[in-house]
């Protein structure tokens, strides 16, 4: 745990993000830094998720950092393999000295006299930074749902994320809450020892086919020998994904080739016509989150696995009442009821210029220029803030993007002698006036709720548009859509001239 309390840069999270931006700030040539995560690891969402048969669901080519390839096991990899490769990465690039564990921001505060953030943790000590970088992520905090009764519950119960390894459930009758990207994981685990499992499902989701095998000896020689295989491999699966977000960003038409690959695998695997229509969707592939699986369809049609559609009632000691009438008995309860994706940020609380609350500025949604930074917070930046979550490709190459342009923002603060930059409201207000009308046309306002869109509908989670065109908007830091603040002159000086304040207010942008 570094001891001192100013830094140049502060980032939030040590998952993929904050890992990934420590070591260009180190290839930047910047040494003063810390990272401060919550945890007692490193890891974030990797480290969080370690039910049965956590897995990633982006072929694993892809859902790594382009510099840094890594051999692995399989084309989709299990949580523990994803989490070493995070583990490795930051003991070759010395960052284990860089990381102070344990501590929790409550409260990120900016000194505009000053130019200066100061961080409160959950203990109460604070730290100072030039700059912070919030890599907190989308997918952190567990959401529960509201059903009645669900304290009232006497066998143990938890969420996917928090997965309880000291409940061996083996012989017992297991309700699972939800059908989502971790239940399809864990649910087929689950039901090969549970006497027996109930799954309750709001809306069903779509499931397409993984391609997941292990990589023979010869591809891994092939991959070491001629780095540019394994490039192609990496454009073959992006390109994938490209053309599966067209159809999620121009027209649902484009989606008849993966329709075609769930309604096939659904026949294949489920027989039975009344099991089969509840597996049928009600709403446009996509506007939902598209999920990959081979064993969903057989798990749900194992005799020791029924799939409840009727709504819950309440939650009862000794299992669940639908609002049909049934009383259906538990031993254990698993909420695969995914994350509070819409409260960005929380529970931290962010306070800008003039004690601007982040929180009042995102009253009716999060929003922020390319993701990455809101006006009247200077020097504060976000990796996978609002509008850069993906629907069909991979978060680290969003990621990369993203580093590049923070990194070089605070290279221009350096170069320019500037205190801080902050970006132009009117330039916030064009970008969020595109991602609203480029919203309209995906498939992600198009009827139905899910953890992309706010209850109004309002998308603030995806990027509307093609995962190579955010690159090509985040390649350049272009100075001139930020105010800026010079750095205060010398006392001397300042008696000769005017302050730095007073060229911010005579127009310096």
């Amino acid at each position: 745990m570094p001891e001192q309390a100013s830094y140049r840069v502060v980032v939030i999270g040590a998952g993929f993000g904050g890992i990934g931006m420590a070591i260009s700030l180190r290839r930047a040539g910047i040494d003063d830094f810390l990272i401060v995560d919550g945890a007692d690891d490193l890891g974030g969402t990797w480290r969080d998720n370690t039910y049965p048969g956590a897995s990633c669901d982006v072929p694993s080519n892809l859902y790594s950092f382009s510099f840094r390839p890594e051999s692995w096991s399989r084309r989709f990899p299990a949580q523990p393999e994803t989490l070493a490769y995070l583990r490795a990465l930051a003991a070759e690039h010395g960052l284990g000295r860089h990381i102070r564990f344990g501590s929790h921001v409550a409260a990120a505060e900016f000194d505009e006299r000053r130019a200066v953030w100061t961080l409160t943790l959950d203990s109460g000590d604070t730290l100072q930074a030039t700059v912070v970088v919030s890599a907190v992520g989308q997918l952190n905090r567990p959401a529960l749902p509201d059903i009645a009764g669900r304290d009232d519950f006497a066998g143990p119960s938890w969420h996917s994320a928090r997965w309880d390894h000291g409940v061996d459930v083996t012989g017992k009758r297991v309700a699972v809450v939800g059908t989502g990207a971790s239940a399809i994981q864990f649910v087929p685990e689950v039901a090969r020892s549970a006497a027996h499992v109930d799954v309750y499902q709001r809306s069903a989701p779509y499931v397409l086919p993984k391609p997941d095998r292990p990589y023979r000896q010869v591809e891994h020689v092939i991959f070491d020998r001629f780095p540019i295989v394994l490039k192609a491999d990496r454009l073959r699966i992006f390109l994938y994904g490209e053309l599966l977000t067209s159809g999620f960003v121009v027209s649902p038409k484009l989606l008849a080739a993966p329709m075609r690959l769930w309604r096939r695998q659904l026949q294949a695997q489920i027989t039975d016509p009344r099991l089969r229509e509840k597996c049928i969707p009600d709403y446009v592939m996509g506007c939902k989150r598209v999920l990959f699986s081979n064993d969903w369809y057989p798990a749900l049609a194992r005799p020791n696995v029924d799939l409840v559609t009727s709504p819950i009632a309440r939650i009862v000691p000794d299992g669940m009442v639908t609002t049909d009438g049934d009383v259906r008995k538990a031993d254990v309860i698993v909420y695969g009821t995914g994350f509070k994706t819409l409260d960005f940020l929380a529970p931290m609380r962010v306070t800008g210029r003039g004690g601007r609350h982040l929180h009042d500025a995102w009253r009716d949604g999060a929003e922020a220029y390319l993701g990455i930074t809101v006006p009247g917070f200077p020097n504060f930046f976000m990796l996978y803030g609002p509008n850069t979550n993906l629907g069909g490709n991979s978060i680290i190459y969003m990621l990369e993007g993203q580093i590049g342009y923070v990194v070089s923002a605070i290279r221009a603060l350096a170069g320019e002698n500037l205190a801080w930059i902050d970006v132009r409201p009117d330039v916030q207000r064009a970008f969020s006036t595109w991602v609203a009308k480029a919203s309209r046309a995906t498939v992600w306002q198009s009827g139905c709720r899910s953890w992309y869109t706010t209850a109004s509908g309002r998308n603030t989670n995806n990027w509307p548009d093609h995962t190579f065109l955010y690159r090509h908007r985040v390649r350049h830091f272009d100075l001139a859509k930020y105010r800026v603040m010079p750095k205060q002159p010398t006392a001397s000086a300042a008696g000769a001239g005017r302050t730095g304040a007073d060229r911010t207010d005579a127009g310096l942008e």
